[in-house]
């Protein structure tokens, strides 16, 4: 087979925006139909990208001939229709977070392993090569050893009726904002953070995180994160070692048509490097598509998607444990 047959359970805006145009343009996916609860959007969007509508998720996951699905769902929701979504047989792609407990996460890739299918997180941003010549410059020693990780996620205050001002649905601003910042600790400090110290700053009303920040530290390196919707726009990483600084401005969201800008610090000069630009979502699609042809052994990717859940886990208890006003 040289091409994975795919479908889209949910019209998500995301699905809209970002993820269908990148199904629909890559030579290794066929995308074959859309699901909603209701058809009227179902047939939105398949008439937008050129596949089928489904009325209803369970529906779409009994149609013949589909291989993978790509499931965009609120967090709240995810779970159950991943779990479905397995068991019928279909490779999964998965929006971020996976799920909202570490526990459910176990059982999901517990689950994917015993058919034998692929379950990938969506983290999109780590398909940019920027990341991939951050790593490189650290690994050439431009910053000397690496010592600290810091990394910034917030977005201006949400329309009150938003998804994630709903705790039903796995809303706030710890699952959709500081996910993104502690995968990047991840990513540069290896798998072994654990939480210092943790801060989640409540909305009252809504009863979701509106913003948070933690300390995590793994071995001589140390991250900091924070991330927030209630905040003037930030998406920034900061790698700082014994000899010299990498900073990364736009580093979780940069459209495909800007040009990363890597600024190094050192002591006695100051460097800018301009990479090309890049397309995350294209490069997430035809990663999640290549890897679940190929076939053979998915257990790196269960592997990662447990060590995430479990360390936003940890992070949550970090800050309900922590002091409190009086």
């Amino acid at each position: 087979m040289d091409q994975l047959n795919v479908a889209v359970l949910g019209c998500a805006g995301i699905a809209w925006r970002k993820t269908l145009p990148a199904l629909s343009a890559d030579p290794s996916v066929r995308l074959r139909a859309v699901a909603s609860r209701t058809g009227e959007k179902a047939a939105r969007f398949a008439a937008a990208f050129g596949c089928e509508a489904v009325t209803g998720y369970q529906a779409l996951l009994e149609r013949p001939g589909i291989d993978a699905v790509y499931i965009p769902l609120p967090a709240g929701l995810r779970a159950e229709w991943i779990a479905r979504a397995l068991e019928a047989g279909k490779h999964v792609l998965a929006e971020k977070p996976l799920t909202t407990a570490a526990g459910t996460a176990r059982e999901l890739v517990e689950l994917s392993e015993k058919r034998g299918l692929l379950l990938m997180e969506g983290f999109m941003f780590l398909h940019h090569r920027v990341h991939r010549a951050v790593g490189e410059l650290v690994a050439e020693g431009r910053i000397g050893e690496p010592r600290m990780f810091s990394a910034e996620f917030t977005i201006p205050p949400l329309p009150a009726g938003d998804i994630r001002h709903r705790p039903d649905l796995g809303g706030g601003a710890l699952f959709d904002l500081g996910s993104y910042t502690v995968r990047a600790a991840r990513h540069y400090c290896g798998p072994g953070l654990s939480p210092a110290g943790a801060v989640l700053v409540e909305d009252p009303v809504t009863g979701v995180d509106v913003s948070g920040a933690a300390l995590l530290s793994a071995g001589p390196m140390t991250a900091q994160v924070s991330f927030g919707m209630v905040h003037h726009y930030r998406s920034r990483y900061t790698l700082r070692g014994s000899e010299g600084t990498i900073t990364l401005d736009r580093a979780f969201t940069p459209p495909p048509t800007v040009r990363p800008v890597v600024r190094v610090d050192r002591q006695d000069r100051t460097e800018e490097l301009t990479l090309p630009a890049d397309d995350h979502f294209a490069n997430l699609v035809t990663a999640f598509a290549t890897t679940a042809l190929r076939g053979g052994d998915f257990t790196g990717h269960g592997e990662d998607i447990v060590r995430q859940a479990v360390l936003l886990e940890r992070i949550r208890l970090a800050a309900a444990a922590g002091p409190h006003p009086a």
